[in-house]
């Protein structure tokens, strides 16, 4: 197979999903989730499911493939931008007597879990296999269960509906759901476009509304949850 049969859309769907699955680090992981708004809306405008009405210079695409993009880029700023807001330092200042000591408890237990915890493979070995499944179910799906109009297209949505399924299953903090969510959304979305016959502008705003009411809610939960915690990891949950 030469390079100019490879879908590069299709790999960079797969490989951006894997990423968000496998990845703990919202640094890599939230490129991640940007880079899949991107492959996903070059995927639909080079399979044409919407009409192409704008020109960019010899391009032509869809004005509902920029607001897939525009929704995408939004939403992954509100959580890099969450992300960025609960992993900076107070104004130490501005902190009680009893907040600077649950400062330092909370900064104290940080750095000894960081030094007991070190990078380990064995912290990945369960999304490893997620991960493993995911491309199983996503390869044998499209041919035991085809929906779309090609095998790319039922790939593609099963790949991401699997990897975010199985991100939030194997979340460790809120922001990793988020992820997953946002992913099962992006699923969604491109299962409607590829399969509606009369692709509707009102469904498609409702989904791109949906999106960042998603993003929006992981925002909101992750300041109650480092509001009361100070850490946005899940299992201290289950320490209180």
């Amino acid at each position: 197979m030469s390079l100019n049969q490879i879908n590069w859309p299709i790999v960079g769907i797969a490989l951006s999903g894997a990423f968000i699955l496998l990845l703990r680090d919202w640094r890599v992981t939230f490129p991640a989730l940007l880079c899949s708004y991107v492959f996903v809306a070059m995927f639909v405008a080079q399979q044409q499911f919407i009409t192409p009405d704008l020109h960019l210079g010899s391009v032509a695409v869809s004005t509902m493939v920029l607001v897939k993009l525009i929704t995408g880029a939004a939403a992954t700023a509100i959580l890099a931008i969450t992300a960025l807001t609960f992993s900076r330092e107070y104004n130490l200042e501005d902190l009680d007597e009893f907040s600077l000591a649950e400062l330092r408890r909370a900064a104290r237990r940080a750095q000894r879990q960081r030094a007991a915890e070190p990078f380990r493979l064995s912290n990945y070995v369960v999304a490893f296999w997620a991960l493993v499944l995911a491309a199983l179910a996503s390869l044998s799906l499209p041919r035991l269960y085809p929906i779309g109009q090609s095998y790319a297209i039922d790939f593609a949505w099963y790949w991401l509906g699997l990897t975010g399924l199985f991100t939030l299953v194997t979340a460790a903090d809120l922001l990793k759901i988020g992820l997953g969510l946002l992913l099962c959304a992006e699923s969604i979305d491109l299962l409607y476009t590829a399969i509606s016959s009369t692709v509707q502008v009102f469904p498609l705003a409702l989904l791109s509304l949906m999106t960042i009411v998603l993003a929006l809610a992981i925002a909101y939960l992750s300041g109650l949850l480092y509001g009361r915690l100070k850490t946005l990891e899940l299992n201290e949950l289950y320490k209180r």
